[in-house]
């Protein structure tokens, strides 16, 4: 396959002054904290996760830098007939899998642990996530002090040397990867300027490490899975803005896979895909940091390689069993399924392109990854990670445990549902655009004012995937004098926002139209309809003067679909708004009817529990034998298939 090539190709290394530009996004971050998750479904989402963060101890999570460090034994003494170990903690309580103190790839889960905490406490100001951090981060440096001062990891430094002599060892760059983001993010999110310094060290040991390489040993060392480091080290250039930090980024630039990408080859097809996905968000961040426009051309060629050209599945996914999907044969490889690490890592690009360009399309495909990823991948009662998510004839969700496995996923698990409230809202120059539609508040300065933006979602007008019991449902069933209850599911999803401000104040207001959209959407400004809204998908602009109370309903009407599997046009996955369904059959099951008339397959099916409605909830009719659909994100221990043949009647 020859993938969509970018617009000007580079030949070889070497860098024209004149292509770095001044890196302007047209959308930014909002400040963390800003915004808060409203009593919800994912708000409960994000107290699981956080529970869970909280119950891991300090010493799990040290104990191989501890013992790395030469910090900790198993008999916590020196002695010997003399040492007791029945009062200690033993192994039966240790962190086991991954994290075992027998795996080369011990110590990736506390970055992902320190990420996930920096973000916690960003959103929730929790001074126990804070201490809880600060504390693992000093203790961090005092293993990185008991080492010398520079090295720092849960594994020793001959894992590094056995890796350039062509030795295999499990991906040690990658676990030490994981620690530099989480340290990063300390620094970035919870203010630990000690994390910051533990990063200068580590960066001055890789520098003497790879000081006096040459580019065909840099260039071998990172074929073998770098993970992001070339994120980190530009993140710490972009801090420092130190020359040995730059010069240190520039040589984890892994140019192989770079240099085809910008020749327009598919690099991608049968390669491992959390391998390349990383090296990417790494090129996009020296772009951030640099403005080296060749950076950007090839994140640019990276998307359309793995997104645009190759296609994906209903879930978003172009990857199964670790590996990138050969684009039109991704019928006979659904096999594993999705990994939630690709899954996470491409919505962190979406989101960056979407900065970058605001362009909908990319908060689109966040969605897209979000509903039937990051949600479908967690367990809706434990918190805990199913590492594959099929959508083949008869999968089934295989769940993680506490402390026993410690997947790579394991890790993205705790970040990604640490993070919802920073997709919600972005700012332009002209205003806010609402570019995730997750109930909650924001809190922002504006002409010397500060204004808020809240937003509600109607689950009795409108559908509210996941939700459950609620005093909102109770009232709405009890009080006889409020708005009626739609008779049967509504086909829309409702929206409510408010603004609050002490004084009038002028911005524009993007909200976007998602890509499930069915028609127009309805727009009300206090209670006036607008007759400027574009059907289809993109952002819609709403500027003027807003006062305190100003209030905009917004409803996005949905239909189900059937999306074809890529290069299978006779099989297909039935998609209700933004949520891909599943059906509750352990087989292939060949369906008759219309595939541009789902309906002729599948019926509202339990729509309404108590004072909820059941989104995506369905069942087949008129077929030989019938069974009953529910969302992806709903299933948990229960054999699925997601795609099926539909056949005309």
């Amino acid at each position: 396959m020859k993938c969509t090539a970018p617009t000007r190709a580079v030949q070889g290394t070497q860098y024209d002054k004149s292509e770095v530009s001044d890196m302007i996004p047209i959308f930014r971050d909002m400040k963390p904290g800003t915004a808060q998750l409203s009593e919800g479904p994912l708000s409960d989402r994000f107290q699981l996760n956080k529970s869970y963060v909280m119950s891991l101890t300090n010493q799990n999570l040290l104990r191989s830098f501890y013992m790395e460090a030469g910090l900790w034994s198993y008999s916590g003494n020196g002695g010997t007939t003399t040492a007791s170990t029945t009062s200690m903690e033993g192994p039966e309580h240790w962190h086991w899998g991954w994290e075992s103190v027998t795996c080369e790839l011990r110590g990736h889960f506390m970055g992902h642990w320190l990420s996930a905490a920096a973000r916690i406490y960003a959103q929730t100001k929790d001074a126990m996530v804070k201490a809880k951090a600060d504390t693992i981060v000093a203790e961090l440096a005092k293993c990185q002090k008991a080492s010398g001062g520079q090295w720092l990891a849960a594994f020793p430094e001959s894992f590094m040397n056995r890796l350039v002599n062509g030795k295999w060892v499990w991906a040690p760059h990658y676990t030490i990867h994981k620690l530099l983001m989480g340290l990063f993010e300390m620094y970035q999110l919870a203010g630990s300027e000690q994390a910051l310094h533990i990063m200068k060290g580590m960066a001055s040991w890789f520098d003497k490490w790879t000081g006096h390489f040459s580019r065909e040993q840099l260039d071998e060392l990172l074929d073998m899975e770098t993970g992001g480091m070339l994120e980190t080290w530009a993140d710490l250039y972009g801090a420092t803005g130190e020359e040995a930090h730059r010069l240190l980024m520039l040589r984890y630039e892994r140019r192989r896979l770079f240099d085809r990408l910008l020749a327009g080859e598919d690099v991608l097809s049968n390669k491992h895909a959390n391998t390349q996905i990383p090296e990417i968000l790494g090129a996009a961040r020296v772009y951030e940091v640099t403005g080296d426009e060749r950076f950007r051309r090839i994140v640019d060629a990276f998307w359309s390689c793995a997104v645009t050209t190759r296609g994906y599945l209903c879930t978003g996914a172009g990857d199964d069993g670790e590996l990138w999907l050969p684009p039109e044969r991704m019928a006979a490889r659904l096999g594993a399924g999705q990994e939630h690490c690709c899954n996470y890592n491409m919505m962190r690009l979406a989101h960056m392109l979407l900065r970058w360009t605001g362009d909908s399309a990319y908060a689109d495909y966040w969605e897209r990854r979000f509903v039937n990823g990051v949600l479908a991948h967690q367990h809706e009662d434990t918190g805990m990670i199913s590492y594959f998510l099929g959508v083949g004839p008869g999968s089934r969700k295989v769940w993680g445990s506490e402390t026993q496995h410690f997947w790579c996923c394991h890790g993205t698990l705790v970040q990604a549902n640490a993070a919802y409230e920073t997709q919600i809202y972005m700012r332009d120059a002209q205003g806010i655009a609402i570019t995730q539609w997750i109930p909650s508040a924001l809190t922002f300065e504006q002409d010397g004012g500060e204004i808020g933006i809240e937003i509600a979602q109607d689950g009795q007008h409108g559908l509210y995937p996941l939700n459950k019991w609620s005093v909102t449902g109770m009232k709405a069933i009890t009080e006889v004098d409020k708005l009626p209850i739609p008779a049967s599911r509504p086909d829309c999803f409702s929206y409510r926002v408010t603004v609050s401000t002490a004084k009038a104040a002028e911005f524009t207001l993007k909200l976007r139209l998602p890509w499930w959209i069915s028609g127009k959407a309805v727009v009300t400004v206090n209670g006036a309809g607008r007759d400027d809204v574009p059907g289809g998908a993109g952002f819609y602009e709403l500027r003027r003067y807003w006062s305190d109370g100003d209030t905009i309903t917004v409803q996005f009407p949905k239909s189900l679909v059937a999306e074809p599997l890529p290069g299978a046009p006779d099989r297909v996955a039935f998609v209700d708004g933004p949520v891909v369904l599943a059906g509750l059959i352990e087989e292939e099951r060949q369906l008759t009817g219309e595939i541009g008339k789902p309906e002729s397959v599948l019926t509202p099916d339990r729509e309404r529990n108590h004072s909820w409605w059941n989104a995506g909830y369905y069942r087949t009719y008129g077929q030989s034998s019938n069974f009953r659909f529910i969302p992806l994100h709903e299933i948990k221990d229960e054999r699925y298939t997601v795609y099926f043949p539909v056949v005309p009647i």
